[in-house]
């Protein structure tokens, strides 16, 4: 709340997807800033599905009012067939879906500036989109707050948004096309660990989404603060660091 006007608050995030041979591997967290005395939780991961015939997941990080307007779009299109908007089920390639939600992004984005007038706020919001079709390949964007969007390939087989600058070290050093679901996870969940380490603004609970190439269909998990497994994890890898730092010889 700035000036008497709710600007939605910030999801100060991190989210990240790996696009493998072997399919997709996304997680995000759900920390959300209104104000240094408003952190609350909000969901940044939505999944939209046809078992068997298609899934595509979205992630959100930025203006909170742009990504839930622009999510709430999204699902207008799917519950309204007859209305003018296009629905990114009914779309014929992941590369339309791709562009689908970056128009619905870059309106919805001028609509909350438009409000939001000379208060000088922002009012973007960046997504990753992921997801396949029966008869289609798995296929990645990130999507701009103008509606454009880059690719995933195979020399950059993951995406980043939000406070991504923490968790990349890893990423460049273990992830490949080749790297395994159960070693990706592994990765996605340290990189998140680094962030929140570094970050506060990043933090619990977080949500995972794995999807299996050509299963179109997605196994999510929420994972709250009290998870022992990640903090087993997030204790040996610290203790793998420590030790690795105190054997390199200068």
């Amino acid at each position: 709340m700035r000036g008497g006007v709710w600007t939605g608050g910030e999801a100060m995030t991190y989210c990240v997807g790996l696009l493998l041979n072997a399919g997709m591997v996304l997680l995000s967290d759900t920390r959300t800033n209104a104000g240094l005395d408003n952190i609350s939780v909000y969901k940044k991961m939505f999944t939209f599905e046809q078992p068997g015939e298609r899934i595509i997941v979205i992630m959100t990080a930025g203006s909170l009012s742009v990504t839930q307007t622009t999510i709430a779009r999204l699902h207008d299109a799917i519950d309204n067939p007859e209305a003018e908007a296009e629905s990114v089920l009914a779309a014929p390639t992941m590369l339309r879906v791709a562009e689908i939600v970056g128009n619905t992004l870059s309106c919805v984005a001028r609509d909350v500036a438009v409000k939001l007038g000379s208060m000088s706020q922002n009012a973007s919001a960046t997504m990753i989109v992921a997801g396949q079709r029966m008869g289609g390949g798995m296929r990645m964007f990130l999507v701009y707050p103008e509606g454009n969007f880059i690719e995933s390939t195979a020399d950059t087989p993951f995406l980043q948004i939000g406070e991504h600058k923490y968790g990349k070290p890893i990423l460049d050093r273990v992830v490949s096309m080749e790297t395994s679901l159960s070693d990706a996870q592994k990765a996605v969940l340290l990189s998140m660990d680094s962030t929140m380490r570094s970050n506060l603004s990043v933090g619990m609970p977080l949500d995972l989404c794995v999807v299996k190439e050509g299963e179109m269909s997605a196994v999510t998990r929420r994972i709250e603060a009290d998870d022992d497994v990640f903090h087993r994890m997030s204790a040996d890898w610290s203790n793998a660091l420590r030790d690795a730092f105190t054997d390199i010889e200068i």
